[in-house]
């Protein structure tokens, strides 16, 4: 196909803050450039870091105005909640450690979230922010940033429509190879605090990569995890938390899934990859090469699927940007993810009820999820990776 497609509509521009992405920091500036791609909504303050001058310079950076840019993440939300011209929502991009704290007095000051994974340190925390956004009716993103490309909407489209019939097997990786040497003692900013439990939580492997098998296997089959059996290990010589992790998991369906993340695994750089397989056939997607996949219908040959030139499901082609052979990537999945929030929140802010298509983006729900699914697995393991129920 030549024609691209449009993913903006007639919403209008709605406004934001942002807590954490200062300069020196990797995630803030992936959603900032996210939001930015469609036009939907515009940063109008922020508490970027625990350094104010961070702060000052990331905002003057940013074109933003002086008196909006706040020593703390509390200062900010007090201060914006009383403002005519307050922020529509606000994004949460720290360290794993200030997620819970920074939600909850933005879901208390009024204001809808989206946070980067995991939702929190602790499944208490995790559920209090749940049942918060809930009483509260606040729309609450959890920034699963995998789910919003084309493919991945198509697959899930082609697996509920029985296409690879039941599913028997999930087989899901995500190794990299980054954390090979002790990084994080060489002053390396984003390997330092994600090896730290003071600012990471229980789990650096599983939590940070690992938690996106779990999210993107539900997110595409629906399936749920009824029991696993975790073994994490910690390679770096003196590293207090997981680097690799195997996992095997039993569905409540009866289907069986084996789960490897690693920031040990040489010659791999972000290779996230998921092989679904089921009693008519199996699907296959690889991160690194996003626009396309593999399905292998029993008695078929196995096909290559092409995002832009062959057919997708109606939600697959409406998300879709640029002609075939136009590679589009993380940032476009993000701003996928982005547009249907912010068209929701926009729709919600109207008055108008929400249909499930529009909220096809990773919940506050999916973020418990996540965070009991790190817990039971740093659990299996310490008890000498033992089977464990999820709750």
């Amino acid at each position: 196909m030549i024609e691209g497609q449009a993913s903006a509509g007639k919403t209008p521009k709605l406004r934001y803050g942002m807590i954490g992405g200062g300069q020196g920091a990797f995630i803030g500036d992936v959603h900032r450039k996210a939001i930015a791609m469609d036009g939907l909504a515009e940063l109008v303050c922020g508490a970027f870091s625990q350094s104010y001058d961070n702060t000052l310079a990331t905002g003057e950076s940013l074109g933003l105005a002086k008196d909006r840019l706040y020593r703390s993440f509390e200062d900010m939300i007090r201060a914006e909640a009383k403002r005519p011209d307050k922020p529509d929502f606000m994004v949460i991009v720290t360290t794993n450690n200030a997620h819970y704290p920074a939600a909850k007095a933005a879901l208390e000051n009024g204001f809808p979230v989206v946070c980067e994974k995991p939702l929190a340190t602790t499944s208490g925390q995790a559920a209090e922010l749940a049942c918060l956004a809930h009483e509260a009716g606040r729309l609450f993103c959890v920034a699963y940033g995998y789910s919003g490309y084309p493919m991945v909407k198509h697959l899930r489209d082609l697996i509920a429509a029985g296409e690879i019939g039941d599913i028997r097997f999930v087989n899901g990786e995500y190794p990299q190879e980054w954390l090979m040497t002790k990084l994080e003692d060489t002053g390396q900013k984003q390997a330092a605090w994600r090896t730290d439990p003071k600012l990471a939580g229980i789990s650096n492997c599983v939590g940070d990569i690992g938690s996106h098998i779990e999210f993107m296997t539900a997110y595409l089959t629906g399936l749920e995890i009824d029991s696993l059996c975790a073994r994490l290990d910690r390679f770096g010589p003196g590293r207090p938390l997981d680097d690799n992790a195997t996992i095997l998991v039993n569905y409540k369906s009866g289907a069986r899934g084996v789960y490897w993340s690693s920031q040990v695994a040489a010659g791999h750089d972000n290779a996230l990859r998921l092989r679904i397989y089921g009693t008519k056939g199996a699907v296959e997607w690889f991160q690194e090469t996003p626009n396309t996949a593999r399905l292998s219908l029993l008695g078929r040959p196995t096909a290559t699927l092409s995002r832009g030139r062959d057919p997708m499901s109606p939600r697959a082609q409406s998300l879709s940007r640029i002609p075939s052979g136009h590679p589009e990537g993380y940032f476009e999945s993000f701003a996928n993810i982005y547009s249907t929030y912010i068209a929701a929140l926009a729709k919600a802010l109207r008055g108008e009820t929400l249909t499930p298509a529009d909220l096809d983006f990773p919940t506050v729900d999916d973020g418990l999820r996540g965070v009991r699914y790190i817990e039971a697995c740093v659990e299996s393991s310490a008890k000498g990776a033992v089977w464990l129920k999820m709750e």
